[in-house]
């Protein structure tokens, strides 16, 4: 009895293996850039969080004391360094799916730009948070932190939006 057990057990162990797999490899070219560029985007701000908040220890948030903070050199490498990083990861998926990269069809097209239109309303309010600050004369510390901190919260939202999109489909309103 637990041989008919164990054999039922292994093929249905196999078939979800291979469901799972199949689902994996159904992922389209699309869908996998999309994770690719928001994964790249989280952690290249990770990145200079790390960098820039123990240069913050000790430090008063003043004006004058933020001035000295060298946050300009960690914000423009992760920044590079998140597009080089995207630029290679772009090129390895192409690499590594040579049929679907640059294949798009309507449906990628119609996600792509829901999620692109989705992403960027946290773009518009980093660039009216930094238009406020810049009026009320702010320090430019916390103006390019707030527009890095939108850029990346952007890319998140139009990640997640795509995701969504592609498992669930666009939703209409």
């Amino acid at each position: 009895m637990s041989n008919k057990i164990d054999t039922e057990y292994i093929i249905y162990y196999i078939l979800n293996v291979r469901f799972l797999l199949h689902q994996e490899l159904s992922m389209s070219f699309e869908e996998k850039s999309a994770w690719l560029h928001g994964v790249i985007s989280v952690i290249a701000y990770i990145v200079y969080l790390a960098i820039v908040l123990p240069m913050l220890v000790g430090v008063e948030l003043s004006i004058e004391d933020l001035s000295t903070v060298g946050y300009e050199l960690p914000l423009l490498a992760t920044i590079v360094g998140a597009i080089v990083a995207a630029i290679i990861g772009s090129i390895a998926l192409a690499v590594s799916s040579p049929r679907s990269a640059g294949q798009k069809d309507q449906r990628d097209r119609q996600i792509y730009r829901f999620g692109e239109y989705t992403g960027q309303s946290f773009v518009v309010i980093g660039g009216v948070a930094a238009l406020l600050m810049a009026l009320a004369q702010w320090d430019t510390f916390w103006i390019a932190n707030v527009l890095y901190l939108c850029f990346v919260l952007s890319a998140i939202l139009s990640t997640v939006a795509k995701a969504v999109a592609y498992r669930r489909g666009i939703p209409e309103w």
